[in-house]
């Protein structure tokens, strides 16, 4: 029987992030993607200038309202960039209201890189998706939204021993499994760490790094690894899926990075990632 899920996150109608990588990622991956569009930007806010922002924060329970009415369901949830705390209390909302036993939560608290929260975000907010965190199965942040979800300084420098304790707190938000993507413990090297509070196990998956940032790569990562989960993988397989699809989007666009700086190829990637999830089929 095919899946069928719900992302909530913008669309950035150029440049490769949030919805216009979500929708292609898990429609690729053989998921049905149902969508709920949070904001409509002209591009991402990354290095473009004088962009259009377009909020729809109040056509969102609407949206739902109507959806309840026609008796929609859904497999999972996953949501990705939020544009405010209000929004984040409406889409608290509608996973109560859409939620099935069986179903499954991914949040990724995108919110905040390099030490800093992105822009517009302030500390009310920061509060507030620590509670949606906290109804999630499935937490995907990075080290600096980790930091700021536990009220903790920035670690630009830590041990296996920090990574280990920074993933145990974050499960004791309330949810039970959590996956740390940016870590790494050597040069040259980045990965992503897990936690199963159940099994209390903590697994590790790395990759050669490749010398260059890339915008974008989270959304790939997060709607890769949340794919993977619908399909019926575990936390370490649909890690290690996501974390070589991402290195394969990078690797794609190297040669390209001076003119394709706004994104990643990852439409040339998902010939692999479609052939990586046979097995499990």
């Amino acid at each position: 029987m095919n899946k069928k899920i719900l992302t909530i996150q913008d669309i950035s109608c150029f440049g490769q992030c949030s919805l216009t990588v979500a929708l292609p990622i898990i429609s690729a991956m053989g998921i049905e993607a149902c969508i709920l569009p949070s904001a409509i930007l002209s591009t991402h806010t990354y290095q473009f200038k004088g962009y259009t922002f377009r909020d729809l924060t109040e056509d969102l329970p609407l949206i739902s309202k109507h959806w309840k009415q026609e008796k929609l369901t859904f497999d999972g949830i996953y949501t990705g960039y939020i544009g405010s705390t209000k929004q984040i209390g409406y889409i608290k909302q509608i996973i109560k209201d859409f939620k099935k036993n069986g179903d499954i939560v991914c949040v990724d608290p995108a919110m905040a890189d390099h030490g800093k929260l992105y822009p517009g975000f302030d500390n009310e907010f920061v509060k507030e998706m620590k509670t949606l965190c906290a109804m999630a199965d499935y937490i995907v942040p990075n080290i600096t939204e980790a930091c700021y979800l536990l009220e903790k300084p920035y670690m630009a420098e830590y041990t296996k021993e920090d990574i280990e304790a920074l993933l145990k707190e974050l499960a004791s938000i309330g949810c039970p499994n959590v996956l740390l993507t940016g870590v790494s413990f050597k040069k040259g090297e980045l990965g992503v760490a897990s936690y199963n509070k159940e099994k209390d196990e903590i697994n590790y998956y790395f990759r050669d790094q490749v010398p260059y940032f890339f915008h974008g790569t989270g959304d790939v990562y997060a709607s890769c690894f949340f794919g993977a989960l619908i399909k019926g993988f575990n936390l370490q397989k649909a890690m290690k899926i996501a974390t070589d699809f991402t290195v394969d989007s990078i690797l794609e666009t190297v040669e390209d990075r001076d003119e394709h700086w706004y994104g990643v190829h990852f439409e040339s990637a998902l010939p692999k990632l479609i052939t990586s999830l046979k097995g499990n089929e």
